[in-house]
């Protein structure tokens, strides 16, 4: 499927992003502004996973890179292990949700319905449930540093200068969100292009700043050997992600062949039991899915059998998609298989997993919230979608 080279495309993006250190300078723009209040430095982590998010479209890309940054600052302010790992295991989940997001680009691409999905109406759609997340994940925090004062001690506090001039750090995640969701509304490029946009910008970006390092601060940090790494690193994760879709489509296509999606479908909708039980049910599936398999393949595997059911119970195919990626993107901080943990753990050798899953389980709540209210809410998804059609 040609739609199907936007996914090495926007991996790139945020790989050049990686090695350009947007990731530093967005937790220090927010590390700046939030530091010095009980449990800033773990909001700061947050906002951070939020910004990156948006230029990384991967969770496991955002659990690695925020690890390396935020771990070593908040231990270096006494956090409670408890409370850093699981900010920033929690944090990076919304790589998956705030897009642009691979899983997203793959729902819109490999949905069974007769009618097409906008991957463009999807980005937009999950919009409003990530930021509800980042706020929901903020003000766990804030509870959680009020019951606990000790979890989260307050950092130094950035002057005014610092915190205007660390702005200019968050400059190019902005730039790049803004072209590649402004793209979609002006019709400037089509989704399967939208990529290759942002790519060249983060590159015309990643160049830009590695000229200023040799010519004006006489630094090099950035460099062409890194420029390499980030396509290596782009090559490995895309094939990753292919083979997955692959398998998925063939297991696609003999599902397709027997049937038994639409006949599963007419079964459950005849039942008689409210729709909404159903929906409560295809939830509780993805949610036990995603504890022991990749949120990736599951949702694959799982696209032809539950998008017609959703269909036939007369669910928008936006909205069910958003609701169905940020419900199995719990899986990948919940046990056994939650990989983001892992991702952090493997970098937090003060923190066992018990505690990383501990302190996870907290955050929950707000998944829990966050469904609930899309569920009692659907404009919440669907506000922006149709504003922009």
């Amino acid at each position: 499927t040609y739609g199907l080279t936007v996914i090495p495309l926007f991996i790139l993006m945020g790989q050049i992003c990686f090695y350009s250190g947007v990731n530093k300078r967005l937790y220090k723009a927010a590390y700046a502004w939030l530091g010095h209040r009980k449990g800033g430095l773990s909001i700061a982590t947050i906002l951070a996973c939020a910004g990156f998010s948006a230029i990384s479209g991967s969770n496991t890309a955002t659990a690695a890179t925020m690890s390396t940054v935020a771990l070593p600052e908040m231990r270096k302010y006494n956090y409670d292990p408890i409370l850093s790992t699981s900010a920033v295991a929690i944090g990076s989940t919304l790589g998956v949700v705030i897009p642009p997001s691979v899983v997203l680009i793959i729902i819109g691409l490999q949905n069974p319905n007769p009618d097409p999905l906008s991957i463009g109406d999807l980005f937009w759609g999950a919009v409003g449930p990530g930021l509800l997340l980042t706020i929901l994940f903020i003000l766990t925090v804030a509870v959680l540093c009020r019951k606990n004062p000790h979890w989260g001690p307050a950092g130094p506090k950035a002057t005014w200068n610092e915190k205007m001039s660390s702005l200019l750090g968050s400059m190019e995640t902005i730039i790049l969100f803004a072209v590649v969701m402004a793209g979609f509304v002006i019709g400037l490029y089509s989704p399967s292009e939208v990529g290759a946009a942002g790519s060249l910008i983060a590159l015309a970006l990643y160049l830009g700043r590695m000229a200023m390092e040799r010519l004006i601060w006489k630094t090099a940090t950035i460099t062409w050997k890194n420029l390499l790494k980030a396509l290596s690193d782009t090559v490995r994760v895309s094939c990753m992600i292919l083979m997955i879709v692959t398998g998925a489509v063939i297991f696609g296509r003999f599902l397709a062949i027997t049937r038994l999606p639409f006949a599963a479908a007419d079964w459950v909708s005849a039942l008689p039991i409210p729709d909404p039980v159903i929906l409560i049910l295809i939830c509780l599936i993805y949610v036990v899915g995603g504890m022991v398999m990749d949120a990736l393949a599951l949702l694959l595997i799982t696209i032809p059998i539950f998008f017609p059911l959703a269909d036939a119970m007369g669910y928008d195919p936006i909205w069910f998609g958003v609701l169905v990626t940020v419900v199995t993107t719990m899986g990948a901080v919940t046990p056994p298989v939650g990989v983001n943990t892992f991702i952090v753990a493997s970098m937090a050798p003060e923190a066992s997993m018990p505690k990383i899953f501990k302190g996870v389980s907290l955050f929950l709540i707000a998944y829990v919230l966050c469904v609930t209210l899309m569920m009692c809410f659907p404009d919440i998804v669907l506000l922006l979608p149709n504003m922009l059609r």
